[in-house]
């Protein structure tokens, strides 16, 4: 008879494949239409589009902490396994959400349009078309609020098959806006903001009739629980400081090169935020099959089951971000002229300082998806938020007083992301009831002896080989073997390495004996 556990662990694999598959496809297409998007738009526009779409992405903060709670609450309904309490979970949370899309459109058509039109630097003769993209995007973040319930269903049921499906309609359609932006004879960048609205409705009309259909409670009525609503909104308040400064070091980092620095900026960072997007779907694609089987561990009282999937999720994450982006961050300069042609100024370093945050997200991620499980979220919250947050007015006074290049801005990210980490591990662990010993021991050392011991022979490569494709092969494929090798002997367990060597000899196998069947 199969166990629970197993059957877990293979619904895992098979989500994170479906997941992988989904992001491969997204990463084909979107590294094309980039470019394309680019060279139609210029970088001016590129830039324009970049940071004034980022103004309503703002608000963020609002859906952000309220999405982080719908996902917890229908999770943790799930795992208990009671259909009357998840409708009614559901139907307030929903109500909650058409609630907040029209706070959006009232902050961003009074607020949000008075900072576009009065602090960021636009010139003058864009200034309509900036205003278009302004109203698109308010039109496509409140269908993203409305979406976020039936999101989190799809996650919390685990069927991540839909993401995967629907994604290939979506790629069709963003390669069907690059095909039209470079027909439709009208100013390009309006014409870009309005097509990517109309995905967004697709989108949201699809991924709607697909929860209706499949989940139960998605079928439940608008509704009003002052209790369930008072407890909802208790847990996102908490999350909605952390939510603030995430928005606060993306597009608030944005908004302030813009204003130091111009719409060029915007577009060099825009471009290094797409690439770090890119790699940081391995790791979002990965933990997001773990997170509902997190959630319902500590749903159930299975601390013990929470504790592997903590730390399975924190370590892999984080040798897969480490795999993924040392060869980008060695070979920048070379993969971005090939992608791009014209590479703006500053692209490569922001590319190799972002994709380092990107690093330390894959260890960030598991420990918040855990204290959101325990909901106790208070002094979680506090702590992390505040110290986030000032990111933005460290990097603002040193912009304004010492004058800094744009590239150490993101230098005091990864500086206060490492001191927020600590804090994040010392709250955190204590309430899911893990010694901090055992975190350290299976987790911090492995990642710091494979982070540290990574880096010395693709650095020794890559700086005694000229620049060229030669080059470029050889320093991918050393460094992929070297970081796999050092992933193996040193950032696993035993049991780890049998498991890795057990599945290898079965691949082996199959191809030998599907070869063989074939002769």
């Amino acid at each position: 008879m199969t166990s629970p556990v197993s059957t877990n662990n293979r619904r895992i694999a098979k989500n994170t494949l479906l997941l992988y598959f989904r992001m491969l496809l997204m990463i084909g297409i979107n590294l094309y239409t980039s470019r394309v998007i680019l060279q139609v738009l210029g970088v001016e526009d590129f830039g324009i589009n970049n940071v004034v779409g980022g103004v309503i992405t703002m608000l963020g903060f609002l859906t952000g902490s309220l999405a982080g709670a719908s996902s917890r609450y229908i999770t943790y309904d799930l795992g208990k396994g009671d259909m009357e309490i998840m409708k009614k979970t559901f139907g307030n949370i929903l109500s909650i959400h058409l609630l907040l899309a029209g706070l959006v459109v009232v902050i961003g058509e009074t607020i949000g349009l008075w900072f576009m039109t009065t602090q960021l630097q636009i010139p003058e003769t864009r200034e309509t078309a900036a205003f278009w993209v302004y109203q698109f995007s308010i039109i496509s973040f409140v269908l993203s609020v409305i979406s976020v319930p039936y999101n989190a269903s799809i996650i919390a049921h685990e069927k991540m098959s839909a993401f995967a499906y629907i994604s290939i309609v979506d790629a069709v359609l963003k390669l069907l806006i690059v095909y039209l932006l470079l027909v439709i004879p009208y100013d390009k960048l309006i014409v870009y903001a309005a097509l990517f609205c109309c995905i967004q409705i697709f989108d949201r009309i699809v991924y709607s009739i697909y929860c209706r259909k499949h989940f139960e409670e998605t079928r439940s009525k608008l509704s009003f629980d002052k209790k369930l609503f008072k407890e909802i909104f208790a847990f996102a308040g908490w999350t909605m400081n952390g939510s603030l400064a995430v928005i606060g070091y993306t597009q608030g980092i944005n908004v302030l090169l813009n204003i130091f620095f111009g719409p060029a900026v915007n577009a060099a960072r825009g471009i290094a935020v797409q690439v770090q997007n890119v790699t940081r779907q391995f790791c979002t694609n990965f933990q997001m099959a773990l997170n509902p089987q997190l959630t319902k561990s500590y749903a159930t009282g299975d601390y013990a089951h929470m504790h592997r999937l903590l730390k399975v999720s924190s370590k892999f994450s984080f040798y897969l971000m480490l795999l993924i982006s040392l060869p980008l961050m060695l070979e920048a300069p070379l993969i971005l002229k090939w992608w791009l042609g014209a590479v703006p100024e500053h692209t490569v370093n922001f590319l190799r300082l972002i994709l380092c945050t990107g690093i330390l997200f894959a260890l960030s991620n598991p420990i918040i998806t855990a204290v959101h499980a325990t909901g106790k979220l208070k002094k979680f919250q506090l702590i992390e938020g505040s110290m986030l947050l000032s990111i933005v007015p460290v990097a603002y006074l040193l912009l304004r007083f010492f004058r800094i290049p744009p590239e150490h801005v993101f230098l005091v990210h990864i500086l206060v992301e490492i001191c927020t980490q600590y804090v994040r591990i010392r709250i955190v662990l204590p309430l899911i009831v893990m010694p901090l010993r055992e975190y350290i021991a299976d987790v911090i050392k492995p990642v710091l002896k494979v982070g540290i011991l990574a880096l010395i022979i693709p650095m020794l490569v890559y700086c005694n080989m000229n620049v060229n494709i030669a080059s470029f092969l050889v320093v991918c494929l050393i460094t992929a073997c070297w970081i796999l090798l050092v992933i193996y002997f040193i950032g696993c367990t035993k049991n780890e390495q049998f498991f890795v060597k057990g599945k290898f000899v079965a691949v082996l196998d199959k191809l030998k004996n599907n070869f063989l069947s074939v002769l």
